[in-house]
């Protein structure tokens, strides 16, 4: 866990994303192999690693934030409500959905988010002339639905919010993943309280509330928030059509092993 830890963090404040992609598909088989159910292994998966994904993105925001990459109106429309679907979603998936179906749903929905990355670096829909587009409403309509997807997946949100930022409001890429990050610190709050108060005595893991568990978001967060600060600053040193096929890579890679494909 402390490896996937540096891993983590890096990828955190490289690809403006909460790391989701890396922490829930390591602690999901570690839970398992200890003889959890994987029903309740994916849940503890999930509200884990978002209380990691919390403080590692707040070390990647403050990183991106000094070197003028947060657009902070644009992360406060989408993060409010990124909040309050966060927490929605996290009830849900503790409540009402199935944990096999969480395991697809985390899988389809990192696919998706490169094959819209892809669409764009191929297609070029994206027309960036002068300034990002910043329409808060729209940003702050989008904040719910992404929030949704964190609680009920466990991703922090940024593989939905960095290609929203670059195809629909035009932002650099660079931009985009400083920014990302800030919105990510809304949700993955949100999602944390949901699997804290919304399942009491539920885990079979020592040492949890709810569906956080401590001793393994303590060896997760231990190396990834001091790894984020260096994933930033690779970040700004890298050109950002580099940038943008490695975040794409990442994704298809963690979306097809999630489902079962590789």
């Amino acid at each position: 866990m402390l490896a996937t830890g540096i891993a983590v963090g890096f990828a955190s404040g490289l690809l403006g994303i909460g790391g989701a992609f890396i922490t829930v598909p390591v602690t999901y088989w570690v839970v398992v192999d200890k003889g959890v159910a994987p029903e309740t292994a994916i849940k503890i998966a999930f509200g884990t690693n978002l209380l990691v994904i919390l403080f590692t993105v707040i070390s990647g925001a403050l990183g991106h934030s000094r070197r003028g990459a947060v657009r902070w109106k644009a992360a406060l429309a989408l993060g409010s409500l990124g909040l309050a679907g966060a927490l929605s979603g996290a009830v849900l998936a503790v409540h009402f959905v199935p944990g096999g179906a969480l395991k697809t749903a985390f899988g389809g929905v990192v696919l998706a988010g490169a094959l819209w990355m892809v669409l764009d670096a191929t297609l070029k829909l994206t027309r960036q002339r002068g300034e990002p587009r910043e329409n808060l409403a729209l940003l702050a309509l989008c904040g719910f639905p992404i929030g949704l997807v964190t609680g009920l997946t466990g991703l922090g949100g940024g593989i939905l919010v960095v290609p929203l930022l670059v195809v629909v409001a035009g932002f650099p890429v660079h931009l985009a993943v400083g920014t990302s990050t800030a919105v990510i610190a809304f949700t993955s709050l949100g999602g944390v309280v949901g699997y804290m108060v919304s399942s009491p005595g539920l885990s079979p893991l020592p040492y949890s509330i709810g569906f956080v568990n401590f001793p393994i978001w303590l060896c997760l967060a231990a190396t990834s928030v001091p790894m984020a600060q260096l994933g930033t600053k690779v970040a700004h040193a890298l050109p950002a059509r580099q940038l943008t096929y490695l975040f794409i890579a990442v994704m298809v890679y963690v979306g097809l092993r999630m489902l079962g494909v590789i």
